[in-house]
């Protein structure tokens, strides 16, 4: 069935790569937060293992509405440890159980690497691929990692 919504075929099929990544990265970050989750240890315990499974839980509600957007373009959305490996900027790092205070600065590192990313991909979806939709959506997207970073940095400053 073809799709009549004012977008041409070639930009929805860009748009979908540039959502690609984005669940790449929102798919990293998720089993990121989730390891830091299940292995923070120290004084903090309590409050950071609840933080992270929060924050958690914000993820995967991201990735679900990402790879959502790409279908409602018509496009399928990624879905394999695979393919998320292969699209992601974020990187993960195996074997390595940081402290507290690192984990909320890996983490915080990852969401402001999103955000930057964020910015550049909203841009191109409304000026390069004239889809105002996704770009509204990216920037909904962006000021929800911006919050998340926000409380990050402040428990930093404790």
């Amino acid at each position: 069935m073809s799709i009549h919504t004012g977008l041409e075929s070639k930009d929805r099929q860009a748009v979908a790569k540039i959502l690609h990544k984005i669940l790449a990265d929102e798919y990293i970050l998720l089993v990121k937060t989730k390891n830091f989750h299940w292995n923070v240890v120290g004084p903090d315990f309590t409050e950071l293992h609840k933080l992270f499974d929060e924050q958690y839980a914000q993820i995967a509600v991201f990735a679900d509405d990402v790879a959502e957007r790409a279908r409602s373009l018509g496009e399928y959305a990624i879905g394999t440890m695979e393919e998320f490996l292969k699209f992601a900027n974020l990187r993960e790092s195996p074997g390595k159980y940081p402290q507290a205070a690192a984990m909320i600065e890996a983490l915080l590192n990852d969401h402001e690497t999103v955000i930057r990313e964020l910015r550049k991909d909203l841009q191109a979806c409304a000026d390069k691929h004239q889809d105002m939709g996704t770009s509204d959506f990216l920037t909904g997207l962006m000021e929800e990692h911006e919050k998340i970073a926000w409380m990050l940095r402040a428990y930093q400053q404790k």
